[in-house]
């Protein structure tokens, strides 16, 4: 079917600079040991989700918490331009997901033209590398390295490591890389569990539309163990797979009652609303097979930007799963407006991830919103409850109108919980509704529910003019079928100066949503019409702090971590010779 990687054959470690003083290659422009600088005060540029200081950014890579409880997030990133190409690893930490300080890049190039694609990052607390006799905090990553020949053609991509003994910060190659071999030219992106008493990854052969599943004792030898081979949608290629083991629940935000593994796997292109997507399969895993529930195909997001999503390394055993994604489509990435800024990409906003059953649909993975508190202001913009037919003081006018132009980082926190709904009496004009609209350009973004019948939630940025793209697709909608039985039903959300993120009916769907206005969305439309008669509604509105504002300085440039983290000029990506 398709030829595996070679175990035997490491030949190929002379040619990524083995012998050589420095075994980097780096670019001039770019700073080996300090933080790249970067404004965060554009209209277009999120204050609550992670974005890169500068340059472009794509998939999220080597995430994981270390044992003082901070998050690590490494990504794709392309330092001196505002496209794809050029791929390093970039970093930054969080101590509550929201709050990121970049870091210096943590992966260079080992060659002019091999790059450092896709992967992840295990702590090795019982040593099984054998790369920290006297630490329990070695940090070892797993990637894949791309070469590119002069004429532009793509050559093999094979399987690296290289590892770190100050917790992630700065790392070495490992001097036997490539620890899978390969001449395929579609063998990439690596995510490595710890499974009982050994290692575990998962890596696609991409075009192969296949995941292999392989082994390892130490993180240096991997044996081949089954393939996950045509599952869901095919798309032209297979990526970025990931294997997670997460709670199940007895009911959305019910009590955990088990546990079991998630596949998730990134397919680009070939998504249903065109460009790149991630689906996932709830199942089992024995260290050595995936076996998944059933046949169904889910996506993690019914809109079109949350891609290549990756889970953190180190959770708390028996929490949820977090994860973050790139908020973006790999359609129309390259052109969006914010290069006009000197950046490209954001993530996603922390998701919290468990397995249970929603009303009719049976499994499905719940997308909760991470806990919000570290960016909300101390007072609510806008707290409002009111009773469909009653005559009270606190029914709001219609639409309920919130004017947040005075929000210094233009993003809101949104929580709506409709009770006591007598699901009889629920027409097919009975909908919430919510729109963001500029007074100033007249541009809006719209998004709503209708509680009739198996009928969409649906987000319409059609309504926003400053990029136009015929890929860019402007209207999504999912059904939801909420549970009636219980007659609640609650919606989350954060706009955030060019993202709109949404969790339905808390969090059996999520949407990404991207969108690009001439002129700030400053006011927020609440409405509902055709209720039941004593339904009752209430509505939080938050105004958020931004997270990079405490860290500019007065020119509005945020520095990064410029602590002597490293030696100056050290050039920390060389292999030592003791491995």
């Amino acid at each position: 079917m398709f030829p595996l990687p070679s175990l035997a054959c490491l030949a190929c470690c002379a040619s990524l600079g083995a012998g050589r003083d420095v075994k980097t290659f780096v670019n001039p422009a770019v700073p080996i040991d300090v933080p790249i600088p970067g404004n965060y005060t554009g209209d277009l540029r999120p204050q609550v989700h992670y974005s890169p200081p500068q340059g472009f950014m794509n998939d999220p890579n080597g995430m994981f918490v270390d044992a003082n409880g901070t998050w690590h997030l490494y990504y794709q990133y392309n330092p001196t331009a505002v496209v794809a190409g050029n791929q390093h690893w970039g970093h930054a930490t969080s101590q509550d997901l929201y709050h990121w300080i970049n870091q210096p890049i943590a992966l260079f190039p080992p060659e002019e033209r091999v790059y450092v694609f896709s992967g992840s990052c295990v702590v090795d607390v019982n040593n099984t590398s054998g790369f920290f006799p006297n630490q329990t905090n070695g940090v070892v990553a797993i990637f894949t390295l791309a070469r590119y020949f002069e004429n532009g053609s793509a050559g093999p991509q094979t399987q690296a490591i290289a590892y770190s003994h100050d917790g992630g910060f700065s790392f070495q190659y490992f001097k036997g890389n490539p620890v899978i071999d390969s001449t395929s030219t579609q063998f990439r992106d690596p995510k490595v569990i710890w499974f009982e008493d050994h290692w575990a990854m998962v890596i696609a052969y991409a075009q192969e539309f296949t995941v292999g599943v392989f082994t390892s004792p130490d993180l240096k030898s991997w044996s081949h163990a089954s393939n996950f081979s045509y599952h869901g949608l095919l798309g032209a290629q297979y990526e970025c797979p990931n294997l997670v083991k997460m709670p199940v629940r007895d009911r959305v935000g019910g009590d955990v009652v088990d546990e079991a593994f998630v596949m998730a796997l990134s397919v680009q292109p070939g998504a249903p609303l065109g460009g790149s997507t991630t689906q996932y399969f709830p199942g089992s895993f024995n260290g050595t097979h995936f076996s998944p529930w059933d046949s169904a195909t889910r996506l993690t997001d019914f809109a079109k930007d949350n891609y290549a999503a990756q889970y953190f390394f180190g959770v708390t055993e028996g929490s949820n799963a977090i994860n973050l994604g790139w908020a973006s489509n790999w359609q129309y990435t390259q052109a969006v407006p914010t290069g006009t800024e000197g950046w490209r990409s954001a993530m996603t906003l922390p998701r919290a991830n468990y397995l249970t059953k929603a009303t009719r649909i049976g499994w499905i993975m719940v997308n909760e919103i991470v806990d919000p508190s570290p960016v909300l202001e101390d007072v609510p913009l806008q707290l409002s409850s009111w009773e469909i037919g009653s005559n009270s003081s606190l029914t709001p006018p219609s639409p309920l109108l919130i004017d947040y132009s005075m929000v210094d980082s233009n993003a809101l926190y949104i929580d709506v919980n409709v009770t006591s709904i007598n699901a009889s009496a629920i027409t097919g004009s009975s909908t919430l509704n919510l729109t963001f609209s500029s007074p100033a350009s007249g541009e809006s973004l719209r998004s709503g529910f209708y509680f009739g019948g198996d009928t969409p939630f649906f987000v319409d940025r059609g309504g926003t003019r400053a990029f136009d793209n015929i890929l860019f697709t402007d209207k999504f909608s999912v059904a939801d079928v909420w549970n009636t039985t219980a007659g609640t039903w609650r919606f989350q959300a954060v706009i955030d100066r060019s993202i709109y993120e949404v969790f339905i009916d808390s969090g059996i769907h999520a949407g990404t949503i991207t969108f690009f206005s001439t002129q700030p969305l400053t006011v927020l439309s609440i409405n509902t019409t055709a209720l039941p008669k004593g339904t009752e509604v209430f509505v939080a509105v938050w105004p958020l702090k931004s997270a990079w504002k405490p860290f500019e300085n007065e020119q509005g440039i945020v520095a990064g971590n410029t602590s002597a983290l490293h030696r100056k000029g050290k050039r920390y990506m060389e292999y030592d010779p003791q491995f």
